[in-house]
């Protein structure tokens, strides 16, 4: 039986916030590895297996995105926008964990395909509880297409005449 590897990729610039989730999600179980980008142009490049992730093999994408939206290089949006038109990469769900309260941010995010958009608690213990929740949700409550990497554009079916 082949066993279920579970990666996440969190992009995130503020190292307080990297060292915050990687401990919620490590003390939960929740991912047999999570990848940290520490900008949009990392995360890109992460994910389509190019620059300096060019030996990473794309048949093994992340489970989950936690993604940030400020941040250096190339901003979030512009990582959620890249990430959602490409069909090898549009079904990994991706949650928006952003300091920003910016009305605009949050509607933004969801027209550009976000799963979820959460604004990153202040409280420690919140933070810590928001990152697990979200992880039990994702990671073992949500059910993902199966896409043996990549993801498929659904076929169209003619109409019947």
């Amino acid at each position: 039986m082949k066993t279920l590897e579970i990666d996440i990729l969190l992009i995130e610039d503020n190292k307080d916030d990297v060292e915050l989730t990687l401990h919620a999600l490590r003390k939960e179980n929740l991912a047999n590895k999570i990848h940290v980008a520490r900008d949009g142009e990392e995360a890109l490049e992460f994910l389509f297996c190019n620059g300096t992730h060019v030996a990473r093999s794309f048949d093994h994408p992340p489970r989950l995105i936690l993604l940030d939206l400020k941040l250096p290089k190339v901003d979030g949006m512009e990582v959620l926008r890249r990430l959602k038109a490409d069909p090898r990469t549009r079904t990994i769900p991706v949650v928006i964990l952003t300091s920003s309260k910016e009305e605009r941010d949050l509607v933004n995010g969801y027209n550009l395909g976000a799963n979820s958009y959460i604004q990153k608690p202040v409280d420690f213990e919140q933070f810590r509880n928001t990152v697990k929740n979200v992880g039990l949700y994702w990671l073992l409550i949500n059910q993902p297409p199966v896409t043996d990497g990549l993801a498929q554009p659904a076929e169209q079916s003619s109409p019947a005449r």
